[in-house]
């Protein structure tokens, strides 16, 4: 098992980056050379509470599907979502924001085991941990950059 803890300052409200983080929309446009899309359940708009979402996403020259479910909800705070099917042994992923002088702090804690056992396991020391900070981090950059932008607009009515 491997945790991934990001941090990121956003020049914008609380509430705004939480719902960005929430944005089925905003994902499937942050995650360029993956052609992540969402193919079942909430495919667009934002996911709440007790709300699944298939992505299906090229990793590694592999189409992949993933379905995760929202399992806890507190808005602008905290919410976690935790794989319910997909290629890893387990997957939980929690998205805190606190407030932080007019700026949201964006703390990202990533739990993941890979499958196949010890093959797995190496697996995350080689290679899958630092693919996935780099997946995080662009993602976090873009929801900065959309949140400190109009371009927020687009995806928040």
């Amino acid at each position: 098992m491997r945790i991934l803890n990001l941090s990121i300052l956003i020049a914008a409200p609380q509430e705004r980056v939480f719902d960005l983080s929430r944005s089925i929309d905003l994902h499937q446009d942050s995650t360029h050379g993956t052609d992540e899309k969402a193919v079942a359940g909430v495919t667009a708009g934002l996911i709440g509470l007790g709300q699944e979402v298939t992505w299906e996403a090229r990793h590694f020259g592999i189409k992949q599907r993933l379905t995760s479910k929202i399992t806890q909800f507190d808005r602008p705070n905290h919410f976690q979502d935790v794989m319910q099917r997909g290629a890893f042994k387990h997957l939980i992923h929690d998205h805190t924001f606190k407030e932080a002088d007019g700026k949201t702090q964006l703390l990202d804690r990533f739990e993941f085991s890979a499958p196949l056992g010890p093959l797995g396991l190496l697996a995350e020391w080689l290679f899958l941990a630092r693919y996935l900070q780099r997946f995080l981090e662009q993602r976090n950059q873009t929801v900065k950059r959309i949140a400190e932008s109009d371009e927020w607009k687009k995806y928040l009515s």
